[in-house]
This record gives structure tokens, C-alpha cells and sequence, in this order.
């Protein structure tokens, strides 16, 4: 350990930008066992370990890292599987530059991070390789509790009720399980038959899936409780948030999530609706987080004419990933920043043919150390587009079971939690983005470990 005056920082090979844009295949390798060995020796394995700390998980990092740099496969992959419900998940899709690896000491002193999210990945495939897998003891408790959605936060839940040996129902509206995992992160990030395949592992240790059933349409909130003793809401956060402009509803503005959505129904072979279709128009997408990166990689490999990420403050204040950026950037997409939307403006037809957007600048910084967005006036200016994406963050929805069986919302519409991740209603827990609203994907696996635990606790 400690080698990281001898070894600098690799990140794994990445295919040409020139190749990738070409299909939805993922775009980083796994790392080699020498790569992944050498890259976690620079370790220098911290007494206070800041990247376990950031980690929502709190993952068992150095450890795990240890393990890897001795090729001790075994112990390395019961680590990193031991606090995290889908290692090879995270590994992928972390924003592991504003966590882990943004807090690694070496990172702090110059010497580049650890590659913890690759070493990450590569733990869990590399032991899926060599034939090992996550260890579930099959169901041996009489109690069942029932799952509402199948996303980060239900299949986090799923996975440590069955590691206890207690049995799971759970009912998911799509016809895939994996919520955002499935529908809302592109292929190229994650590819669906990593998800498939931790659902077929939880199937085995004894989760009954029920797919094409949403709450309170397909099946009443009083028929899955009679059947359980106890429930998780995991039901994530999909209402977008709106611009509030002038014709932003016209024909050709979509909402990112539904954007993304049906292009990965169209990956699937399913009809789409012919609006989502970006191929030889100009696209302009609002916003820039990751959601927003995902939506012009997208547009991109839909074979766009030209695609502009427009937001309103600098690069540096962008909240979206650095690493998913650059993939943006080296793909082909123009950014235009200190730019926000005044009013989308339309044809005849009420067809989308451009929008005006304000110039912006930033304030000095105030007390808290946030400096806000103001309008520079008379510097108006119009971007053509055939196509407006609005990525401005999403609400979590209000399905009408919640009040009908008094469980509370905040103003917000998300769902109210105590300490314990139990909502009002005694025995009804949740947890994620409905509770949250819009957040990491690793936020919303820590809430379901979180849960489980309580869950269990109250089974006793």
C-alpha cells in the first residue's frame, strides 16, 4: 500500500468518442486484475478514512481496497457487497468525484484520488467471473413485507429483508423491474442486463415480483396490506419541475425523464410516441445535471443534427458529474452557459422553432457562500431548435393511496418520515426519492438498508 509516489492515478480505458456515439453500449472498460491491484495500492489507508465517511453507505473502502491490492478476490468482494446492495451499480453511476474520491486524502494533496468507483466495479465483476455471488440464506421467517416500486430504494430494501431470511412482495407499474435504474439511466452508463441480473439473484433468494401492477389502479393499498406485515413505499420521484415560460407545452418541448424513458422502450423494441424522436433535428436541452448530460448523449446516439446544453450558470457551478460532462463534451455536445430560459417561441402551428434566453452573471458570494443567478438586462438572445428538453429536476408524485390511508406529504409532495423511515401510519415505511425527491441514486440505496434495519426491528 501507500505506492502513490511511484503510481499515479488511471482512470480504465474509455472507447474513442468517435466509436461510442455510434450505439448505447457502455463506454469504460472493467478494469484488469493488475490495473485494479496497482491502482488500489496507492492507498496510503487512511486512520480517519474521509472517503468512507463521504460515502452515503459508508462503505468498508479501504478494506476493500486492501483486499484488492493482495488479490484476495473473495474477502474484497464480501466487503464491498457487505454495505452496498449493488456494488457494481454505484461503481458505475456514483458521482464519485463529489463523494469518495472528492474527499480521498490524495485527492486533497494533489496527487489524484484513488479510482474507487472502477475498483468498485471491478470487485463485483471480477467475482461474478470467477462464480461468486451475493449470499441470501432463502426465506425462514413466516413474516412477509410488501415493496411499492422496484427502484434504487425498493431493490436496496429487497436485498436486506432477504438477507435476514424474510420474504418480500413487491409490485412495480413497469413492465422491467429497476425504476430509474432501468427506464431514466441511459446504456451507456449502466446496461440493463446489470440490473436484470441482480433481480434474477433476488427472485432466487425468494422476492415475488409483480410487474404491470401499479398501487391503487391493478391492486388496492388494503389488499397488499392484509397480505404483509408491513410495507415500503420506494415509489421515486418523477413529476418534472416546470420552467414557467411562455409556450413551454408547445409542440416539440419534452420533459427529460419522458424523453428518456421512451428512448429506452425504443431500446427495447417497444413503439414510442414520434415526438421522442431526435434523429436530424436541432436539439436544445435546459439544464445541467446529470439528467441533463444524459438527455444530449442521447440525443446524440439518436443521431441529432446538432445538440446545445444551455444553463444558467457557469461550468464550474454546473452540478452534473465532471467525469459525465467531459463524456459531453468529447461527444460532440455545445454548452452555452449564464444562459436561462425567458420564452419558448413557436410557429403558425404552435410548433417549437427557437428559444429566448436572458444572459445571466453571478452575484458575489453571500454569507453561506452561494452566489445567485442574476439577469443581465438587454442582453437577450435566441437559439434555434426543432426540439426543447427541459431538465430542470423533478417532485416526487402524489398517488391518490397515500391520503386515503393517512399517510402524510410535505409540501412538496414528498412523503414524511421520522427517524425510524416510518411515515405516519404505523408500519408503513418509505424511503428514496419519494421521500427525498429528486437525489442519488446511492442516497436512495442507503435509505433502503436504513429502512430494512427499522423494518426488522419492528417484526420483532
Amino acid at each position: 500500500m501507500q505506492n502513490f509516489t511511484e503510481l499515479e492515478r488511471i482512470d480504465p480505458i474509455r472507447r474513442g468518442s468517435n466509436e461510442r456515439i455510434k450505439d448505447y453500449k457502455e463506454i469504460y472498460d472493467i478494469f484488469k486484475t493488475p490495473d485494479a491491484a496497482s491502482q488500489a495500492e496507492r492507498c496510503i489507508q487512511c486512520g480517519d478514512p474521509y472517503c468512507h465517511n463521504k460515502c452515503p453507505l459508508h462503505n468498508y473502502i479501504p478494506f476493500w481496497l486492501k483486499a484488492t491490492a493482495e488479490v484476495n478476490k473473495e474477502l474484497a468482494f464480501k466487503l464491498s457487497n457487505e454495505t452496498n446492495p449493488y456494488p457494481e451499480i454505484t461503481g458505475r453511476i456514483c458521482p464519485h468525484d463529489r463523494l469518495c474520491e472528492g474527499d480521498c486524502t490524495l485527492n486533497q494533496d494533489g496527487f489524484g484520488a484513488i479510482t474507487i468507483g472502477s475498483i468498485e466495479t471491478y470487485i463485483s465483476e471480477n467475482g461474478f467471473k470467477h462464480g461468486l455471488k451475493p449470499y441470501f440464506p432463502g426465506v425462514t421467517s413466516k413474516k412477509r413485507i410488501a415493496i411499492i416500486g422496484s427502484g434504487p430504494a425498493g431493490m436496496s430494501v429487497a436485498t436486506y429483508l432477504l438477507r435476514a431470511g424474510v420474504g418480500v412482495d413487491m409490485y412495480e407499474k413497469a413492465p422491467r423491474p429497476g425504476g430509474l435504474l432501468t427506464y431514466g439511466i441511459p446504456n451507456f452508463k449502466l446496461d440493463k442486463k446489470i440490473v436484470e441480473r441482480r433481480y434474477e439473484w433476488l427472485v432466487e433468494a425468494g422476492l415475488n415480483l409483480t410487474l404491470n401492477c401499479e398501487v391503487g389502479k391493478d391492486i388496492t393499498f388494503a389488499e397488499i396490506s392484509q397480505k404483509c406485515d408491513g410495507i415500503f413505499i420506494g415509489i421515486g420521484a418523477q413529476k418534472p419541475r416546470r420552467a414557467n415560460i411562455l409556450n413551454e407545452d408547445a409542440k416539440g418541448t419534452l420533459k427529460a425523464l419522458d424523453f428518456l424513458v421512451n428512448i429506452q422502450k425504443k431500446l427495447f423494441g417497444e413503439e414510442i410516441d414520434s415526438k421522442y424522436i431526435v434523429k436530424d433535428k436541432s436539439v436544445v436541452v435546459i439544464g445541467g445535471g446529470d439528467t441533463a448530460m444524459d438527455c444530449v448523449r442521447t440525443s446524440i446516439r439518436e443521431g441529432a443534427k446538432s445538440v446545445k446544453c444551455l444553463y444558467r450558470r457557469d461550468r464550474a457551478n454546473m452540478p452534473g458529474s465532471r467525469k459525465e460532462i467531459k463524456n459531453a463534451y468529447d461527444e460532440g455536445v455545445e454548452f452555452v452557459f449564464n444562459a436561462s430560459p425567458k420564452e419558448v417561441v413557436v410557429n403558425s402551428d404552435e410548433k417549437v422553432i427557437a428559444i429566448e434566453m436572458q444572459k445571466t452573471m453571478l452575484s458575489d458570494k453571500d454569507s453561506s457562500g452561494r452566489q445567485k443567478v442574476e439577469i443581465v438586462k438587454g442582453a437577450d438572445f435566441r437559439v434555434e431548435a426543432d426540439v426543447i428538453i427541459f431538465s430542470l429536476g423533478f417532485t416526487p408524485e402524489v398517488p391518490s393511496f397515500l391520503a386515503g390511508n393517512g399517510i402524510e406529504v410535505d409540501k412538496w409532495g414528498g412523503i414524511v418520515i421520522n427517524e425510524k423511515y416510518e411515515t405516519s401510519k404505523k408500519g408503513i415505511f418509505a424511503g428514496g426519492d419519494c421521500h427525498r425527491g429528486a437525489d442519488l441514486v446511492v442516497r436512495a440505496a442507503n435509505d433502503g438498508k436504513e429502512a430494512a434495519h427499522y423494518i426488522l426491528e419492528s417484526l420483532k
